[in-house]
């Protein structure tokens, strides 16, 4: 389980979710209302749910087909987290955006291009397996 990079990757997904909740700033526009908060429900859920299926992915460690799926599922998850930000940030005025989030749109990213490394890892591995099949 531990000793495949597969799980290493998928832990640097969740450890980068994981600093997006906790470094993610509330953001407000000029007039002092809050555009994007992590206590917002869709961004902690968004965010939770990320969190939550990587760690069941790296439990299901013996089923690589499951695991290929569920990281799929996450990339996907991230994907809509990253747009909510998109889409918040496009409806902020001004140089606000770039000053107040900093690095918290760029974690989604990161854990895009981590669970793809793990899908990746996850595929040569199912192709190993198939192989050593083949021969029997």
């Amino acid at each position: 389980m531990l000793q495949r990079i597969q799980t290493l990757y998928m832990i640097l997904a969740i450890l980068a979710m994981g600093a997006l909740y906790l470094w993610f700033p509330v953001v407000e526009d000029a007039e002092g209302a809050i555009v994007v908060s992590r206590e917002e429900p869709l961004v902690f859920g968004l965010i939770f749910a990320s969190i939550a299926l990587a760690i069941i992915t790296i439990l299901s460690f013996k089923k690589r087909q499951l695991q290929f799926v569920l990281n799929r599922l996450n990339i996907i998850l991230n994907f809509v987290l990253l747009g909510v930000f998109v889409y918040r940030s496009l409806t902020l005025s001004g140089e606000t955006l770039v000053s107040e989030k900093g690095i918290g749109v760029l974690l989604p990213i990161i854990s895009i291009v981590f669970l793809v490394l793990a899908n990746k890892a996850i595929k040569r591995d199912e192709d190993l397996v198939k192989s050593v099949d083949r021969l029997r």
